[in-house]
């Protein structure tokens, strides 16, 4: 069994925002493999689907983005998880607009929702989809940014980022991390349609 949990801010007001691309790849996600993570389970929504045979939990926590390791650290409990079992896609400031990053340990890098997890968990050791947001323009706090919106001109970047981490998630679970870092860490011009089509299979 694997949970899968985007990271966000619930509610209609942080929907669109650059810090909620977790939650918009989960629910993606979810539509592919045909449920909708809606459940509500203690401090998050979920959904169970199975794919390939193993059992998914995907979860969007509803405590806020700095609480989230408490979402996090229930789920586990509950369904005897362990942080291998772990799989968190979040949103990256340090990463380019629409570039996907596999990780499986680290530091939350300013990241609150990953600091969260950290504590709550008491390891770094976790796999992470990173999803790139870019940097801030000049001036424009970075609390003040990642609530932003995305430009209308930006979101076919973003929606394409959204679908490759979810394609992602499949790849850790049918090759496994390294083999899916290996496709997955690079830039869109080198990702290709017969690397979609080889991980849908």
């Amino acid at each position: 069994m694997k949970l899968v949990v985007g990271l966000g801010n619930p509610g209609p007001r942080y929907e669109k925002t650059r810090h909620n691309v977790g939650f918009m790849a989960v629910d993606m996600l979810g539509e592919s493999l045909g449920v909708k993570v809606e459940r509500k389970f203690g401090l998050s929504f979920i959904a169970e689907v199975f794919f390939k045979g193993e059992k998914l939990i995907l979860a969007k926590p509803q405590c806020y983005m700095n609480r989230s390791g408490a979402a996090v650290s229930e789920l586990i409990e509950y369904f005897k998880l362990s942080p291998e079992d772990l799989i968190v896609i979040h949103d990256d400031m340090d990463l380019e607009l629409g570039r996907i990053r596999i990780r499986l340990k680290g530091s939350y890098g300013g990241h609150r929702g990953i600091k969260s997890i950290i504590e709550n968990l008491g390891t770094q050791y976790f796999c992470r989809i990173k999803i790139g947001i870019g940097r801030p323009p000049a001036g424009v706090d970075p609390s003040d940014y990642v609530l932003s919106s995305f430009s209308g001109e930006e979101w076919e970047i973003v929606e394409n980022a959204v679908e490759r981490a979810g394609l992602a998630v499949k790849s850790i679970l049918k090759e496994g991390a390294e083999m899916a870092m290996n496709k997955f860490n690079v830039w869109e011009a080198d990702f290709n349609e017969k690397t979609v089509q080889e991980t849908e299979k």
